[in-house]
């Protein structure tokens, strides 16, 4: 199977799975579980929520992480911080990295903006260099659509 059979199988899964739900928690918990277990060499996933300027860590598969992150600092907070998504091949060498496992050598981060407005981000780790590319980024950013389109963004 290719990289992008397997993103659009992904797809399809997820909008099976979270169809009829709107809770953001919940369907966060969902999504993480679905990708941690649905693509290889990841060492992490899952999301972080803006609460307060600050990022928080949401529901994730894989190691305890960094429970807050500010804007614009490490790979979450400048995807945050950019709206766009942010591929880095050796994490090593992003200035600013916030290393909450040391295991981790690549990482890819989706911003989550709903109406305009963000409510997180898409957080992927690997233990592999070079883990994510483009493909990646295409089918990350549909599975943030798709979770963007069945939950509601509001965390309280």
């Amino acid at each position: 199977m290719t990289k992008t059979e397997l993103y659009h199988n992904l797809v399809d899964q997820l909008g099976a799975l979270l169809s009829g739900e709107r809770d953001l928690l919940a369907n966060a918990a969902n999504t993480a579980s679905l990708i941690y277990h649905s693509l290889p060499e990841l060492n992490w996933a899952g999301f972080y929520f803006l609460r307060d300027d600050v990022l928080v860590v949401g529901p994730f598969q894989g190691k305890p992480a960094c429970t807050r992150i500010a804007l614009g600092k490490g790979v979450c907070g400048s995807a945050a911080e950019q709206h766009r998504t942010v591929v880095v091949e050796n994490v090593h060498q992003f200035p600013g990295h916030i290393a909450c496992d040391g295991a981790s050598n690549s990482e890819i981060v989706v911003p989550l903006v709903q109406d305009d407005r963000l409510i997180g981000v898409l957080d992927l780790d690997s233990p592999a260099f070079g883990r994510f590319d483009a493909d990646d980024q295409a089918g990350l950013e549909a599975v943030a659509e798709v979770f963007l389109r069945y939950t509601d963004g509001v965390y309280s």
